[in-house]
């Protein structure tokens, strides 16, 4: 698979972004893992598949951001984006969500997610987000 040269990228002065992958699907993270790797500027630090796994993982781990699933069995990306953020952990949440309906990203916002993207949307925009550079706080692109 080829990656496009005009994809946004982190400074080469700094260190490759750590990322935790939350996604009840295995090929969703799968994918995602293969295509942050890709890039060059990203480290897949750990996969979990449901919320309860990525607060445990978040705490003990401390990503720099973490690319969370809006719905998935048990524990639901917002509680446990509401978890992450009431430890105090300093890591960014980026939420996915095959919904972008908005009073999913309403929700978002109110439990401290930083990013609220719809799954199949432009990488260019998730790496954007996942590096903190999109123009809105919690964007529906």
């Amino acid at each position: 698979m080829m990656m496009e040269s005009n994809l946004p990228s982190a400074s080469q002065n700094h260190p490759r972004v750590r990322v935790l992958i939350v996604d009840d699907t295995p090929q969703v993270r799968r994918d995602l893992h293969q295509f942050l790797d890709l890039t060059g500027d990203f480290e897949v630090i750990a996969e979990a598949v449901d919320g309860q796994e990525a607060v445990r993982m978040a705490t003990a781990l401390s990503p720099d951001v973490i690319v969370m699933d809006l719905e998935m069995p048990g524990m639901d990306g917002l509680e446990a984006t509401r978890q992450i953020k009431e430890r105090g952990l300093a890591s960014r949440v980026v939420i996915l969500s095959m919904h972008s309906n908005p009073e999913n990203v309403a929700r978002a916002r109110f439990v401290g997610a930083d990013e609220f993207i719809v799954k199949g949307t432009d990488f260019k925009i998730l790496i954007n987000a996942i590096l903190g550079r999109n123009d809105s706080p919690v964007s529906t692109n």
